[in-house]
């Protein structure tokens, strides 16, 4: 616990007010946060019974209350709580609610005197409970503050009465929250001590590596670019401490970010002396690091022990995290955010090769933000509902890929050998996914479009009309990666006989802006777009179809 006036608490997550009745935690909650973002018992007491005295609307009121938090929690926003709380069991709900929504919740517990409390009770004749009331509140406030860190509360502080006038609130932005950054980053795929792969790689990007002697110790780029490595810098390659000696100088340097892979997770926990199996290339580390001093083992160790599971950057548009993370864990702080973001949505099974079964998220994702991760390899980067997958296999002979964001340009470079034999034979994004259903929500009711050519509103009735259309008419929609514009006709001539005229039609180009104008002869009727695959296999890996075709004709 603390006793500092200063009092830090998270700026995404849920502040639990622990007070008796007659403490001033309303006025406390009044001067320190903003109106929204408290939800008051008493308040909700009078949603539901017209009176926040009626203590028979209790159970009514923390209903409310319990359904307002949780849907702010659920939005990002900061709560605080404003009731006594001075019961565990009331506690417990809130931090339970807390964790649902993979927020932090810290607890405020304003310790005021009894005779304090009671002498204020006494002058509030609405609000006079009686004596007893609380003496009892004031002693099951005293004995849950011997406990309430053991609850599940991140913080407890302890404010008394002298100190309340001069506390000061503090938000802290979350390790994860880097959405002031902004990049252009230069993303980098799971390297896995290919430390002669990242060089190059890092040379065609345009990086200078700086070197102490002939050992690279960082970089820079002269465009002011940025580095995220998606994790997994370490086992199966030829020169971990190489690997993490010029990431470490990066990130020290500012040029770099690097979230944890879980390849140093375990490393981490090897060096710090767990008994962990020495497979997937951890004895190989471990062996490569033995030939370090003790000095540079530390600082990877402490370097690798700090790395954050995922980050949040660009005004919330790009999320990089090792194994990928569906967009209600973007932003979030708890055990299961950190287990996604390093291993993935596992099923808790096994494959025939020993490894874990993993569910296709990216399937599934319609996020706003752009998701960049490792973790899988696969032959090539693909792009699956605004996610990649950067992990193309470099130390088992594959390449080594960055993405240049928000250029969306991919850069790799061939390894230079397969330094460690796969478990598994690496499969294409394509051939993990699921059998494809169509899903409704993706087309139904209003959508926004980000085009080349700016937003475009789709009203809700327009996409119905659309679907109808397409349902009973249309080609498998996954073949439908290109439907031809229709090119806006000019106004009507206003000389007689013509449709179009010309001179009026090129007036009119003009007052649009265009400078140039290609003539074609035009034939009437619609065009064919053929949508040809090299096979039927190959037709199945792009498109996702499985009926045996190698394409597809259609018409407008």
């Amino acid at each position: 616990m603390s006793d500092a006036t200063t009092i830090n608490v998270p700026s995404m997550g849920l502040i639990v007010l622990v007070a008796v009745s007659g403490s001033g935690k309303s006025t406390f909650a009044r001067a320190h946060f903003k109106p929204t973002e408290v939800v008051s018992s008493d308040h909700c007491r009078a949603l539901v019974s017209d009176d926040e005295t009626d203590q028979s609307a209790t159970a009514d009121a923390f209903d409310v209350l319990h359904y307002i938090a949780g849907t702010r929690l659920r939005r990002g926003l900061l709560t605080v709580v404003d009731a006594t709380n001075v019961q565990q069991s009331a506690r417990a709900e809130l931090v339970k609610l807390a964790k649902s929504h993979d927020v932090l919740v810290d607890a405020i517990v304003l310790d005021v005197p009894l005779s304090v409390a009671i002498a204020r009770n006494e002058q509030r004749p609405e609000r006079n409970f009686g004596r007893h009331v609380v003496e009892r509140q004031h002693r099951d406030l005293q004995r849950s503050m011997r406990r309430l860190r053991k609850e599940g509360f991140r913080r407890v502080h302890v404010v008394g009465e002298s100190d309340v006038a001069g506390v000061e609130i503090v938000r802290e932005r979350p390790w994860n929250d880097l959405r002031h950054v902004h990049g252009p980053f230069d993303i980098i795929g799971d390297v896995h001590g290919c430390a002669g792969e990242l060089r190059s790689l890092l040379a065609t990007l345009g990086w200078r590596i700086e070197f102490d002697g002939d050992r690279p110790v960082g970089a820079h780029h002269p465009e002011g670019r940025k580095a995220v490595f998606v994790g997994d810098l370490v086992d199966r390659g030829p020169d971990t401490p190489g690997v993490l000696r010029l990431v470490m100088g990066m990130v020290a340097a500012g040029t770099a970010l690097c979230v944890a892979g879980n390849h140093e997770v375990k490393l981490v926990r090897a060096l710090k002396g767990a008994n962990v199996n020495p497979t997937h290339g951890l004895a190989e580390s471990l062996a490569q690091l033995e030939g370090e001093t003790e000095e540079f083992r530390s600082e990877a160790l402490a370097f690798m022990d700090s790395l954050i599971a995922h980050y949040v950057l660009d005004d919330g548009r790009l999320v990089v995290a090792h194994a990928g993370l569906k967009e209600a864990y973007h932003g979030r702080s708890s055990g299961r955010v950190r287990a996604f973001a390093l291993y993935g949505d596992t099923s808790g099974e096994t494959d025939e090769y020993g490894l874990p079964v993993r569910y296709p998220w990216a399937q599934e994702y319609r996020g706003r933000a752009m998701v960049v991760h490792g973790h899988t390899p696969v032959p090539e980067a693909e792009w699956i509902n605004n996610t990649i997958c950067l992990d193309t296999g470099a130390v088992f002979g594959g390449s080594l890929t960055a993405l240049r964001y928000p250029e969306r340009e991919l850069v790799a470079v061939p390894a230079e050998d397969e330094w460690y034999e796969p478990v598994r034979p690496l499969r294409t994004t394509a051939e993990d996914r699921l059998p494809a259903t169509l899903r409704i929500d993706d087309v139904a009711g209003t959508r926004w479009l980000d085009t080349g050519a700016g937003r475009v509103k789709i009203p809700e009735e327009n996409a119905a009309a659309a679907l109808e259309v397409m349902s009973r008419f249309a080609v498998d929609p996954r073949w439908l990666i290109y439907l031809p514009p229709t090119m806006s006709p000019v106004a009507t001539a206003t000389a007689d006989g013509y449709l179009e005229h010309p001179e009026q039609a090129f007036d009119e180009y003009a007052r649009w802006g265009a400078t140039r104008v290609v003539c074609e002869e035009k034939h009437m009727g619609s065009r064919a777009i053929a949508v040809i695959a090299k096979d039927a296999d190959a037709a199945h890996r792009r498109f996702g179809v499985g009926d045996g075709s190698s394409g597809v004709v259609h018409t407008r």
